[in-house]
């Protein structure tokens, strides 16, 4: 097993464990699912996880400014991709073609305002047969559970990649003035409207320039998450996060929609 030199030496020895010849492997998935990415022709090797700690630097705003807080939103994105590349550092470490059902974290402690704990944790898994490695030679990476992956490719399709994009944003505060002209009226925020509007659409542009940094022909199960990570209620992170796919022959054609689950009895 190739070592990565910067992954801790707990998490080497872990993953010594769970290397070909060890004793043992972890996963997150649920037993269904566990028994679904078999039924796909995978096998799970372990659990993986990847962190950073992360200072977040400070930048001042306007107070009446609509902007993008450009540090902030390197520093959100800078920190992800630090867990992100330990995470595929230790599925590579287990020789495993990617990692499935991946779930990024943010975490606040108490050491201080600026700092956060940025997590990444999947499944790594093989396939049982070919390899499905994605053309740039790292594991692939995608937050569809066990279901997901298992209906993806049955459909002719799989993953490349888990893209991300994300904008920390300031909306700027009304005046006086203006808060008093829509009091009690029924009448659009339009400087609200546009701010979140602007901030969405910066986080989307850039997932999707990640996924065509990728070659793939779409994403799937997208999400859009707001936070304000404690800046105050003028300061929101747009976070868009989905998977990439690529169909898995360049002559696929999707089948009809008459897929069924496998059964899975769950008596005991």
């Amino acid at each position: 097993m190739n070592q990565p030199s910067d992954l801790p030496r707990h998490a080497l020895d872990r993953l010594n464990r769970m290397s070909p010849g060890g004793r043992l492997w972890t996963s997150d998935l649920t037993v269904n699912e566990f028994l679904l990415v078999r039924e796909a022709g995978f096998e799970p090797l372990g659990l993986v996880v990847g962190s950073s700690i992360y200072h977040i630097g400070y930048q001042s705003q306007m107070f009446r400014g609509n902007e993008e807080m450009t540090v902030l939103t390197q520093a959100m994105y800078h920190a992800r991709e630090l867990a992100m590349s330990r995470m595929e550092e230790e599925a590579d470490a287990l020789g495993a073609d990617g990692v499935i059902g991946v779930r990024l974290e943010v975490n606040r402690y108490e050491w201080g305002p600026s700092l956060a704990e940025f997590m990444a944790i999947g499944t790594a898994v093989r396939a049982l047969g070919e390899s499905h490695r994605p053309a740039h030679g790292r594991p692939f990476t995608s937050d569809l559970s066990g279901q997901d992956f298992w209906t993806l490719l049955q459909t002719g399709y799989r993953p490349v990649g888990l893209v991300m994009g994300n904008c920390v944003y300031h909306v700027a505060h009304q005046t006086l003035g203006q808060a008093l002209r829509t009091l009690g009226q029924n009448v659009e925020m339009t400087n609200f409207t546009q701010a979140l509007y602007d901030a969405r659409e910066l986080a989307m542009e850039r997932m999707q320039a990640e996924a065509a940094e990728l070659g793939a022909e779409g994403i799937v199960a997208v999400r859009i998450q707001e936070r304000s990570h404690g800046w105050g209620s003028h300061v929101i992170e747009f976070f868009a996060v989905g998977t990439g796919v690529v169909p898995a022959r360049p002559d696929h054609v999707v089948p009809a929609p008459t897929l069924t689950l496998p059964l899975v009895d769950s008596a005991p």
